[in-house]
């Protein structure tokens, strides 16, 4: 079976990397990845994929920024060819980027089979991009894989056969126990950051980049307002976003000296800080997830999730974008106990594994 997995931008590569990986252990399957280069990195070099022990990308389309339309056209012209020259048996997609949508609609019009990896997560909020591209997404999957139960009762309200639903667990944890894993053989002491964390000890780990949070004034303002009177309490460690810096400054926003500013980091260097962290506050999903999945307390920076099961198990707390919710929700959040939050069922770094027992086992492999 030839497989071609695809990714557009860098937290994709977290979630094909443990696809790609167990995937080895079959004889039968032939994986190739396609990198449509939808955010153009610069730190994706070789070292970026030798990090995740995976190969470089079999194609990169380098389609580059541009509006939802002008992108979602771009990839589909360039991955149509791929396909063309590949003929894959199957094209797996992961989460909701345009990607994910256009490369979904190029192979099934090609009568292709598509996987899609983090199926049926719903914010319920058609404001989102990601939420258009999740429902499209689905409408046109053949296997589901479904990283927590409220994916399959959306997929199951929306009429998708229960036979094709396949509740296997969090690709994303099994990337973050295996780095993991990783951390605890190398010599942190050589990262650039360390000095801030022995020097802060108790501190926030923060990311904001998400473009309804950044690219408002009013909206970047009234978050910067709570978090600089949260810095008053507890020091906030704070590798910016490009689009996030450039907004702080072009909307002359100033931050609190209590909110330690980094450049981006790497996975690894991210992970060290805020597996250590008292609280993390993020408007990313995946980070809402792996906080979870190591009992850190979380206060999401947005008004709802597509991962609800985060807010059952009790990590997380919804903390909106005003300055009152914000507080609110941090002060309910700084006084949990780290590490007393159950962990979701099948969230223990073996979701990869079910995904390729599920499709060796429908293709008699």
């Amino acid at each position: 079976m030839k497989v071609l997995l695809v990714a557009g931008a860098r937290p994709n590569f977290m979630k094909i990397a443990p696809v790609y990986r167990a995937s080895r252990k079959y004889t039968g399957v032939l994986c190739k990845i396609v990198h449509t280069g939808q955010h153009y990195d610069q730190d994706m070099s070789h070292t970026f994929f030798a990090d995740l022990n995976i190969p470089d990308p079999d194609y990169y389309l380098a389609v580059g920024s541009g509006s939802h339309a002008i992108q979602t056209a771009k990839i589909m012209t360039a991955f149509e060819k791929v396909c063309e020259t590949e003929q894959p048996d199957m094209v797996v997609v992961v989460g909701d980027v345009n990607s994910t949508l256009a490369c979904s609609i190029v192979a099934k019009k090609m009568l292709i089979d598509v996987s899609h990896v983090e199926a049926g997560l719903r914010s319920f909020d058609l404001t989102m991009p990601e939420e258009i591209n999740r429902i499209v997404t689905d409408s046109i999957t053949d296997y589901f894989f479904v990283s927590e139960p409220s994916g399959v009762e959306n997929l199951s309200r929306e009429g998708k056969r229960s036979d094709k639903i396949f509740l296997v667990g969090n690709v994303m944890i099994d990337n973050l126990f295996y780095e993991l894993e990783r951390l605890s053989r190398e010599d942190t002491k050589e990262f650039p950051c360390v000095h801030i964390k022995e020097r802060l000890r108790k501190y926030i780990f923060l990311t904001l980049h998400r473009p309804s949070n950044v690219d408002s004034q009013g909206t970047l303002q009234r978050i910067t307002l709570a978090l600089n009177e949260i810095s008053h309490e507890t020091p906030i460690i704070f590798p910016v976003h490009p689009r996030t810096k450039k907004n702080l400054s072009n909307f002359n926003l100033s931050l609190s000296r209590n909110i330690h500013m980094l450049p981006p980091l790497s996975f690894r260097e991210s992970l060290f800080l805020w597996k250590d962290a008292v609280l993390v506050m993020t408007d990313s999903g995946g980070l809402q997830e792996e906080t979870t999945a190591l009992r850190v307390p979380c206060v999401t920076l947005r008004e709802n999730t597509e991962r609800p099961i985060t807010v059952e198990q009790g990590s997380n707390i919804i903390g909106g974008i005003s300055k009152e919710t914000i507080w609110d929700a941090y002060q309910r959040a700084i006084c949990r106990e780290k590490n007393k939050y159950p962990i979701p069922d099948k969230w223990d770094g073996k979701a990869s594994e079910r995904i390729w027992e599920v499709l060796t086992d429908q293709r008699n492999l």
